[in-house]
């Protein structure tokens, strides 16, 4: 009887642990936008990634020939991303973005604005 039920407990994690979804990866590259006081950003390139493990989000981005930075946020309402990642000297970007089936997209908007459409990989 208790061998029975030790098989039954066993087979019931084994099931939960097959149903936890795997981290899902995706990404965007692209040139930045003027915002007010700069001129240079449709030079600047721009990788971002973003990691969606449950609701829990982490980003890295990494503009050429500069550091990688990154941040880490939950998932919204709606799978709304919205945060801050710290960057050189100090300053701060916000972070905006989605993770829908379809219409993934993110913006990050600082002294420059980086924004498209991510792609799974």
């Amino acid at each position: 009887m208790l061998k029975g039920a030790f098989v039954g407990v066993l087979a019931g994690l084994l099931v939960v642990g097959a149903a936890q979804a795997e981290p899902v990866v995706y990404s965007w590259t692209g040139y930045g936008k003027n915002v007010p006081g700069s001129s240079k950003c449709p030079r600047y390139k721009m990788v971002i990634d973003v990691t969606v493990d449950g609701d829990s989000v982490k980003g890295r981005f990494q503009q050429e020939g500069r550091p990688e930075r990154g941040f880490e946020t939950t998932l919204g309402k709606n799978g709304a991303i919205k945060t801050a990642a710290i960057v050189g000297g100090g300053n701060m970007m916000d972070v905006i973005g989605q993770i829908k089936e379809g219409d993934s997209k993110i913006k990050l908007y600082g002294y420059c604005d980086f924004e498209g459409p991510l792609t799974k990989k």
